[in-house]
């Protein structure tokens, strides 16, 4: 139904493998886990990966062993997706070793809180607070606050683009740029992507509803910090990249995120991800548009805000 490569066919059934009887929030926690770890890379030698607390939220830093530069570590804020409900600090170090490693700059992964236990806005508040601990020169690190990035992929993606909002609507220092992975935005049900893609592999439209019901569980009206397509305007917020997946319920998230942030004026540039599923970004190495998705984003990159001088 999806004519996706087989190389990441194969993925796919890996990913599937893992598929558990348990659907209790416990069981799919455990499961997301055994699943990451078995994508999950040794870590790299030259890395320094350390926990600790920034703004009472817990994270983790990722940290080059090269001499810290003079105006202290350019630096991206990671956050994990997982529908808000599953996923933690190691469930991502695949990404956060990538992005490290290859951009030779710190990055920092933050442990929110999860749904259903911690609903909206707990994930976004700990965001915040971590990006504000940040600002006040909080933590072990030197960094360099004209050189920060927020990224994040699905749920993660989401809590970037909600963090640029509400730091704008605050009149706060603002990142750099914003790198969406496949973000659930809070689109209108009846985006075309939530029919063509409902039974996609790996994030059906079903699931994708059953994740957001329990982020908003005893939510009133949603909130723009919660679905950032609600946003009554675009204008003011940091240059992004939104990249997509064709076979992916939430593919016009991105799409009409982008298109919003181009008509307020916003640079933002969108990957169309042909041929790519959600959660595609654990085949780096295992299917080509995969690899071909990395190389265009650390690209973005390096040409942008993280590693020029």
């Amino acid at each position: 139904m999806y004519p996706i490569s087989l190389q990441l066919a194969a993925f796919v059934a890996k990913t599937e493998s893992f598929t558990s009887d348990d659907s209790t929030v416990t069981g799919l926690r455990q499961n997301y886990d055994r699943m990451c770890r078995a994508f999950t890379p040794p870590q790299p030698e030259a890395l320094q990966v350390s926990d600790f607390f920034l703004g009472a939220v817990g994270v983790r830093s990722y940290l080059p062993s090269a001499p810290t530069p003079s105006q202290g570590w350019p630096c991206l804020l990671y956050m994990h997706g997982g529908g808000w409900a599953v996923g933690g600090l190691d469930s991502h170090d695949f990404i956060c070793f990538e992005l490290a490693n290859a951009l030779q700059v710190l990055i920092i992964a933050i442990d929110y809180r999860l749904a259903p236990e911690h609903p909206f806005p707990a994930a976004y508040e700990d965001c915040r607070a971590v990006w504000q601990a940040i600002q006040a020169g909080q933590g072990p690190h030197t960094i360099n606050r004209q050189r920060l990035v927020v990224m994040g992929d699905s749920a993660g993606g989401n809590l970037a683009a909600a963090l640029c909002l509400g730091l704008r609507d605050d009149g706060l220092p603002l990142p750099q740029a914003q790198v969406l992975i496949y973000p659930g935005l809070g689109g209108a049900a009846d985006l075309p992507s939530r029919r063509d893609c409902r039974h996609a592999p790996l994030l059906s439209t079903a699931d994708t509803d059953c994740y957001l019901a329990l982020y908003l569980r005893g939510a009133g009206k949603p909130s723009a910090y919660a679905m950032p397509l609600l946003a009554e305007r675009f204008s003011d917020l940091p240059k992004a990249l939104i990249a997509v997946a064709q076979f992916d319920p939430l593919r016009d998230d991105g799409m009409v995120y982008a298109e919003r942030l181009q008509a307020a004026g916003v640079e933002a540039v969108l990957y169309p991800g042909k041929g790519l599923v959600h959660g595609c970004l654990r085949a780096r190495g295992q299917a080509p548009e995969v690899d071909q998705l990395y190389d265009y984003m650390l690209g973005y990159l390096r040409r942008g805000w993280l590693t020029q001088v």
